[in-house]
């Protein structure tokens, strides 16, 4: 049933339910998955690519003054500034989404994603321009975070509402594979660049290259975006109701419960990737006692892990079903968080990159079927809005909370103690996960009578 302005449903039979059981031509499905792809690659690359430079190169270059430890912190601080910012943006883009379509909507976040991350790789250093550099670099995490806020959620809904209910995962699998393949190309980006020059041109100069290269990937994504079409769910919900005026107000009357358990379905996956891709690779230099070639290279090797497993699940979610797909690995992170920092601290390049690999591996199993899973419990009118804060909850918490937390949990208690809290974390997204309804067969033109 349609959902009115108050929020109730109403009766209809004048338009059927947007549910294209058919498949769509092989054009059309290409175009729609490099869509949702290269937009959520940008999303990814900019903040794995920012979040090695946080670990790595930051510190050194716009923090100089603060120190080793207080450096990293400082610089940590500022990757969370962009998680604190993505809330606003699912608000603010997922009320131009759910009011004026998915498309459009999808344009404008790509573009500021894009500038933000391409004039991030042109600001001097804190040497050369003093207080006014970590500023900037704060303003621009900002707008990332704005743009990226509402990123995911539409790019999710792009594939998910013109998906075939029995193709859903195999569908919404690009938007997550475009957040997985950057974390190796980040990576690997930054390894090739730092065997090309030495270690202090790599600091100097050398690290913006893939920065100031985000353009290239930001013209080609809104060549793509400019090319889609509307999403069908959109287009019949727009005939049988005017669009609500207010869907964060909306979503918050009619399902307050479900977008907090919903914050907790990416928790896992979002908590292993930020601190495994930021924290960790600080902690395998700083610690450990690696080099920083040696902490790319596992680093480029478990994002290939993750972008496999992230595939595996979302396929997968078609036959099993999603909620027991995400469940089933949040269960293992839960095991998998008490022997992370045990394995690590043992101090072999061997034992860290396994490390790193089973950890984004695990991440990607619960990962890959979250951008069907979530969107799928809300109805279409407010449903860009709720899908959105819910994912960018679990960002705050996952992305910016925890590497920010972990140097100061381990210099207080240990490394043990930062296992228990990640094991904790993952507890938590399984509980969430498993309490809300696996609408795998159900069609995305629900009510919420259904």
């Amino acid at each position: 049933m349609p959902i009115s302005e108050d929020g109730r449903t109403t009766r209809s039979t004048q338009h059927a339910p947007a549910d294209p059981e058919t498949p769509r031509s092989g054009q059309s499905f290409r175009r729609l998955a490099f869509a949702s792809l290269v937009g959520t690659v940008i999303e990814a690359y900019d903040f794995a690519l920012y979040g090695v430079a946080a670990a790595l190169v930051f510190p050194r270059v716009f923090f100089p003054s603060l120190g080793g430890a207080a450096g990293a912190i400082a610089s940590f601080a500022t990757l969370g500034v962009a998680f604190v910012a993505r809330p606003v943006g699912a608000v603010l883009f997922g009320h131009f989404g759910d009011r004026y379509g998915r498309k459009a909507t999808l344009i404008a976040t790509v573009l500021g994603m894009g500038i933000g991350t391409t004039l991030m790789g042109l600001i001097p250093s804190a040497t050369t321009i003093g207080v006014a550099a970590p500023i900037l670099i704060i303003v621009l995490r900002a707008v990332q975070g704005l743009a990226i806020g509402g990123e995911w959620a539409g790019a999710a809904l792009l594939v998910t509402e013109h998906a075939p209910r029995n193709r859903r995962g195999l569908y919404a699998m690009f938007p997550q594979l475009g957040a997985a393949i950057p974390i190796a190309l980040s990576a690997g980006t930054l390894l090739l660049i730092s065997l090309m020059v030495s270690p202090a041109t790599f600091v100097a100069w050398g690290w913006r290259i893939p920065f100031v290269a985000t353009a290239i990937l930001t013209l080609v994504a809104l060549y793509i975006r400019l090319k889609v079409e509307e999403t069908p769910a959109f287009v019949q919900d727009r005939k049988r109701a005017t669009p609500a005026s207010a869907p964060l107000r909306q979503a918050l009357r009619q399902q307050p419960r479900t977008i907090l358990q919903g914050a907790g379905v990416a928790l896992t996956t979002l908590t292993f990737v930020y601190v495994a891709q930021s924290f960790v690779a600080n902690y395998g230099v700083e610690t450990l006692g690696l080099s920083r070639n040696q902490v790319l290279g596992a680093t480029a090797l478990s994002g290939l892990c993750y972008t496999a497993f992230t595939a595996i699940s979302a396929v997968l979610s078609d036959k099993i079903g999603r909620r027991t797909m995400i469940g089933s690995a949040e269960i293992a992170g839960v095991l998998w968080a008490l022997a992370l920092f045990p394995l690590l601290n043992t101090g072999t390049i061997a034992a860290y990159g396994l490390a790193l690999c089973v950890t984004m591996a695990i991440a990607g199993l619960a990962y890959g079927a979250v951008a069907a899973f979530l969107p799928e419990q809300f109805p279409t009118r407010y449903r860009y809005t709720a899908a959105g804060i819910s994912y960018q909850i679990t960002g705050v918490l996952g992305g910016g909370v925890a590497p920010l937390l972990a140097p100061i949990i381990i210099e207080w208690r240990g490394s043990t103690a930062f296992g228990f809290v990640l094991a904790a974390l993952s507890a938590i997204a399984a509980i969430c996960t498993f309490s809300l309804k696996d609408r795998t067969k159900d069609t995305m033109d629900w009510s919420l009578d259904s």
